[in-house]
């Protein structure tokens, strides 16, 4: 069995995440990591996400808990990234990420941590989502000549970054179709007199509300027809499976620095 540990094991996905860990015969729950003075902290982990008593309780001092640990699953917040890519670096611990909204310095640890050790870091950790950013790369080179493209995100009222992570890999992906730098042709929301759209250009909307997990749409629009490729996530369950599925790959590997692309066999 798999030991692992959950990073940030009292948010949304990390609740789900230990439940998942609990009933997977893959894996054994060897950690569950948040940040110093959380509610939960001290308290049984099983308990508090209501799966019954497991025996390991809710911890702050990272570096001591993976010791026990050979992978860790991280969904927290950005803020954490840093300590999380000195910790599991100095534990020789590999490690699945799917936090978003990360500055440049965090992505410069990710990317420093992962000369050292095997990371998966994915902007979204759902097969279908993946699967979608090629095909989102293959239209926009096929579909080249006087087709727009626009990139529509949704999320729940609690969400802290925009555009989503996810969002923008989907430009990534576009941009790459058509040979472009996505910084160079991206476009976040319109207002006022702007004029007429540039041709090169890629444009992003976000909106917020609800208890929506996740749904994408990229636009590519011409004239007189619009194809639409979206992908919608009734739930956090795709994002869950998708990072176990990555967590026991992972462990595996060299040091390195992989996608889910690289996990699902899709390269």
């Amino acid at each position: 069995m798999i030991r692992v540990a959950i990073l940030g094991a009292g948010g949304r996905m990390g609740r789900l995440l230990v439940q998942h860990v609990l009933a997977d015969a893959r894996f054994r729950l060897a950690a569950a990591v948040e940040r110093p003075g959380h509610p939960w902290e001290g308290r049984d982990i099983g308990l508090a996400v209501g799966a019954g008593e497991v025996g390991v309780c809710v911890r702050s001092d990272l570096s001591a808990v993976l010791a026990e640990t050979e992978v860790a699953v991280d969904f927290s917040d950005h803020r954490a990234v840093v300590s999380h890519a000195a910790g599991c670096r100095e534990r020789g611990v590999a490690w699945v990420l799917g936090t978003t909204g990360l500055t440049p310095e965090e992505t410069e640890a990710v990317r420093a941590a992962a000369a050292h050790i095997p990371v998966v870091w994915s902007a979204n950790m759902s097969p279908g989502m993946n699967v979608l950013f090629r095909l989102v790369r293959q239209a926009a080179a096929l579909l080249k000549e006087g087709y727009d493209i626009e990139i529509v995100e949704m999320h729940h009222r609690h969400k802290k970054d925009a555009p989503s992570g996810t969002a923008l890999a989907l430009g990534r992906a576009a941009a790459e179709g058509r040979g472009w730098s996505l910084d160079a042709v991206a476009c976040h929301g319109r207002k006022g007199e702007t004029g007429e759209r540039p041709v090169e250009a890629i444009g992003f909307h976000a909106l917020r509300g609800g208890d929506v997990a996740g749904d994408h749409t990229v636009i590519l629009a011409g004239e007189g027809e619009r194809v639409e490729l979206t992908h919608r996530a009734s739930s956090r369950e795709a994002f869950v499976q998708g990072a176990l599925r990555a967590a026991a790959w992972v462990v595996e590997r060299p040091s390195g620095l992989y996608e889910m692309a690289d996990v699902l066999g899709l390269r």
